[in-house]
């Protein structure tokens, strides 16, 4: 079988990154052929738009696409790419799963949790406006359906991936109608997956108890704001954004994502870590029933890292992007 996927390189090291995940894949023996578009800032100044709707009309034909980094303006310019492609396709759920792997340097060896981020609306919504001037309002929008699928979405991911908890991850002490509806939907979902525990955390004390032992938790889910500052700190935990995958699903199609930046004071050199987008395509593998060559490449990352001094600079070691994807697709095949 062959599939068409999408292929976004991104911007910075995202060419790079893209170019060496391809190769895994490849290494697979899963036929992809690849339909690229250009998205970020090389878009932006050749088309005057960085998301152009090509790309996104090849994600609703083809369901499934694979997204290296792109970068986004700090206070002006354009749109987050990401943001418009969640918005787009409706891709209401981002999954980070966040796993120590043997051999990458971390302050834990033994997390294995999984974010579930509502990527829709919150304080992302993008509702802002200069009420006078120096007063700016920025608008919070919570809908109960937008709640009610992300708390679905994360007790089926529990119970299909043999998870044991969800924690409701909330400021509803303070937010007592936004995070406050948040919290009473996810409650109400939770009484009828009776096979997976539940509880609560308030956001701020939940990002203690994670850093001194994230061996607490299992699934976590948690509106936009708080998902995006949360996969972050807990990549932290486990050697940083270049060794954690992600992927935004909705009900139609699926991004599989690097979550880290485009860097690019390092684009071109040949040096980045590919580590993250190569175990997301691992995750686009899996959604795509190729179990078994996800889980090849899966295996094949931890070998690396565990019985190898195979490094990217990164992490204190001398080889480059290719020739570490190279390594890797010898594993895979």
């Amino acid at each position: 079988m062959e599939y068409t996927v999408t292929l976004i390189p991104g911007d910075g090291i995202g060419p790079e990154v893209t170019a060496a995940t391809q190769l895994v894949v490849a290494a697979t023996g899963v036929k992809v052929l690849w339909e690229p578009f250009e998205a970020g800032a090389a878009a932006a100044e050749k088309h005057g738009n960085p998301c152009p709707d090509e790309a996104i009309a090849s994600i609703r034909r083809n369901r499934i696409a694979l997204k290296g980094p792109v970068g986004t303006p700090i206070g002006s310019g354009f749109r987050s790419v990401n943001v418009t492609l969640r918005r787009a396709l409706d891709l209401y759920a981002c999954v980070r799963p966040v796993k120590t792997i043997k051999g990458v340097p971390s302050r834990y060896d033994d997390v294995d949790l999984v974010i579930v981020r509502e990527n829709t609306e919150g304080l992302y919504s993008g509702v802002e406006h200069m009420v006078v001037p120096g007063v700016a309002e920025s608008l919070k929008i919570v809908t109960e359906k937008a709640c009610q699928r992300i708390a679905e979405y994360a007790f089926r991911y529990a119970r299909s991936n043999g998870r044991k908890k969800v924690t409701a991850v909330h400021k509803a002490n303070i937010m007592k109608l936004t995070d406050g509806m948040f919290l009473d939907v996810t409650r109400r979902v939770a009484k009828r997956f009776n096979d997976i525990e539940s509880n609560e955390a308030i956001v701020d004390a939940c990002c203690m108890q994670l850093v001194r032992d994230p061996a607490r938790f299992d699934v976590l889910v948690m509106d936009n704001l708080y998902g995006d500052i949360l996969s972050d700190l807990c990549a932290g935990l486990v050697g940083g954004l270049g060794v954690v995958p992600g992927a935004n699903f909705g009900e139609n199609c699926a991004v599989f994502e690097a979550v880290h930046g485009s860097a690019p004071d390092i684009a071109g050199k040949g040096v980045a870590n590919p580590t993250a987008l190569i175990l997301s395509a691992a995750m686009m593998l899996h959604a795509m029933g190729e179990r078994d060559a996800a889980s090849r490449v899966e295996r094949a990352v931890a070998w690396l890292y565990a019985e190898t001094d195979v490094r990217t600079y990164d992490l204190g070691g001398s080889v480059g992007t290719m020739a570490f994807a190279e390594a890797l697709a010898k594993r895979v095949s």
